[in-house]
């Protein structure tokens, strides 16, 4: 039996991440919207590295390596060939390969820190901890001095690049490994957070972007992916979500929300970048009822061709 709770949050963080995409409320109200677009959705991406990570617990020995390595490349080359139209020529086709474009990232991101966690996978907790705090670290140390521009000129840029931080090391791992220790340690067994402490811990996390906001004065438009309150929240979140006892037997939640997550920024292109005047009118109207038809549809289609989802 799956647990329903994480399959109905897998939903919630597919859409978190639609709407971190779609800059929502940014024209209108950019107080609010830094604290939504640059805190609260950016708990997604943590939160579903650390449910990677607690049933990467269960790929201990080669055989399963090997099965999970390949579902996980199939689905990015796959994704990629279907975004290959919208790779700009400015854009750097190396980095697009290496490191994902857009949206993709999280997949390659997701393979190569699931192949280090492997080869650490027996190394004791203290290990792993230290690890994946001193990789994250390091990763907001990088974005954080791009965001306040404290260098100029190329190296200012390169700092700026999502994959200088954005990476498989400085914020994939870091979060698989925490998943990995939640089960290995058995911590969502032993702990048991209420929810209170999933307010207060998201709370966190939106005075935290509040006060690169107000504080550090970073530009809204730069995006800001690593923030130390999510160290806290996430985890509990999904602890708390994981001791929720409604389950089901159904995969086709859980799948919607992989959909979601895949196909959303290529009917963004396509509706939100339209000429025509009639779209334009309805695109919001459109852009969900196209993206709840069209997940349904991968859903379906990937019963019959797998790897897409």
């Amino acid at each position: 039996m799956r647990s329903l709770s994480i399959d109905i949050l897998k939903i919630v963080l597919a859409l978190f991440v639609v709407f971190l995409h779609m800059h929502v409320l940014r024209e209108t109200y950019p107080s609010l919207s830094y604290v939504l677009v640059n805190g609260l959705f950016r708990i997604a991406v943590p939160v579903f590295l650390i449910i990677s990570g607690y049933y990467f617990f269960y790929v201990d020995d080669f055989k399963r390596l090997k099965k999970w390595s390949v579902r996980i490349l199939l689905l990015y080359i796959i994704w990629s060939v279907v975004y290959f139209q919208l790779w700009k020529e400015k854009d750097n086709y190396t980095l697009n390969i290496l490191f994902g474009y857009h949206h993709l990232w999280y997949l390659i991101g997701t393979f190569f820190s699931g192949l280090i966690l492997f080869a650490l996978r027996k190394s004791s907790a203290k290990v792993l901890i230290i690890l994946g705090l001193l990789f994250f670290c390091c990763g907001y140390a990088i974005q954080l001095l791009g965001n306040i521009h404290y260098y100029k000129g190329s190296f200012d840029k390169t700092l700026n690049l999502y994959p200088t931080y954005r990476n498989f090391l400085f914020v994939c791992f870091p979060f698989l490994a925490m998943g990995f220790l939640i089960k290995k340690l058995q911590v969502d067994i032993k702990r048991k957070p209420s929810l209170f402490m999933v307010i207060f811990s998201v709370a966190l996390v939106i005075v935290e972007s509040f006060l690169n906001y107000r504080v550090l004065h970073l530009n809204q438009k730069e995006s800001i992916d690593l923030l130390f309150s999510l160290l806290l929240a996430c985890p509990i979140l999904f602890l708390y979500c994981k001791n929720l006892p409604a389950k089901t037997d159904s995969k086709i939640l859980a799948s919607i929300s992989t959909a979601i997550y895949l196909i959303h920024p290529l009917l963004m292109e396509f509706i939100y970048k339209s000429p025509y005047p009639i779209i334009q009118q309805y695109q919001n109207i459109l852009f969900t009822s196209s993206l709840l038809i069209s997940s349904l549809l991968l859903v379906l289609i990937n019963r019959k061709l797998k790897y897409l989802l």
